[in-house]
């Protein structure tokens, strides 16, 4: 069984397209389609991850459809990012949009006036601050990439221990996962958490965060990462400490180091992970493309499901080649 989940998502989203076939079908097809992809710039791996697979989709979909073009542009910052929105309606002429926005406010009213040109748009996972200027929704699930940290937490622990938890950068996408966390543990009574603070997304943050949780708490069971870079910076602050009593590390996206580790079984306190790919990208612009071909619209909102990796299905979620 190979990604059963991930598979059934996708394949519901393409069952809904086939339901919603209009008459339009041979006109659409007929018609040259151009799709424009606006992403940032490979400013950190995650980013490097949707750079990557970005381009892996407009080189498999190019070759596989001969009237279609998809040009990729990246940006360092929101107000390029919106430039080059411009520029994609005015000199590329294109026919539908996939955004990964730079930042949901700033991109909101560009992403509006693309759409208000009749051009198809499709947002993936940061979301605007106005869903009517998009078509399509395309994110990952990040109530489960809270929920199955702490199941498989409270599980390990017998549903009793010590937890430290460190979250992300501000943001109602980092809430969801917490809330998600937290209402796990409000399940198991023995199990506290004794602290959560934000470490960003950033290791050298995580780091931080580490050694002031390994100063203050001297009996610490498990650590929720939320996020593989920050489960490095948790990993090298245990070291330097010498510290014995956790159990385990969780972090969190299926970073390919961190898979490897699972599959070498290199580090025991690295025992799980929870899915949360750049890869969403490459789904997002295929079903994108394959759905105008075809004179489709996508269903308003696809989650691409968080699945549990273990050392028994990490070979399913590792891919050498990209930078994540």
């Amino acid at each position: 069984m190979k990604n059963l989940t991930r598979r059934l998502a996708l394949a519901a989203a393409a069952l809904t397209l086939a339901a919603g076939a209009a008459p339009a079908l041979a006109q659409q097809a007929s018609q040259k389609q151009v799709v424009g992809v606006a992403i940032p710039a490979a400013t950190h791996s995650f980013t490097a991850g949707i750079v990557y697979w970005a381009n892996q989709a407009k080189k498999d979909l190019e070759k596989a459809n001969p009237g279609l073009q998809v040009i990729v542009k990246t940006a360092a910052n929101a107000s390029e990012q919106a430039n080059q929105l411009q520029d994609l309606v005015t000199v590329n002429k294109i026919n539908a949009l996939v955004i990964f926005p730079f930042e949901s406010a700033a991109l909101t009213k560009p992403v509006a006036q693309v759409k208000s040109k009749g051009i198809y748009v499709t947002v993936v996972d940061r979301g605007l601050t106005d869903t009517s200027a998009q078509d399509a929704y395309v994110a990952g699930d990040n109530t489960a990439f809270g929920r199955i940290p702490a199941e498989y937490i409270a599980k390990a622990l017998g549903g009793k221990g010590n937890i430290v938890a460190l979250r992300g950068i501000p943001t109602t996408l980092d809430n969801e996962r917490m809330e998600a966390f937290n209402a796990v543990l409000k399940k198991h009574p023995d199990l506290k958490l004794l602290d959560a603070k934000h470490a960003n997304w950033n290791r050298d943050d995580a780091f931080k965060v580490t050694q002031d949780y390994l100063t203050r708490f001297k009996n610490i069971d498990a650590i929720w990462a939320a996020d593989d870079d920050m489960a490095v910076g948790v990993l090298r602050a245990i070291e330097q400490a010498k510290r014995n009593d956790i159990k385990l590390v969780f972090g969190g996206a299926g970073a390919k180091g961190m898979v490897k580790t699972l599959m070498d079984g290199s580090n025991p306190l690295i025992q799980a992970n929870v899915s949360y790919s750049p890869k969403f990208m490459y789904d997002a612009i295929k079903l994108t493309a394959e759905a105008r071909l075809k004179g489709q619209k996508l269903p308003a909102t696809t989650i691409i499901p968080s699945v549990l990796i273990t050392k028994e299905n990490a070979k399913q979620f590792y891919f050498p080649d990209s930078p994540f």
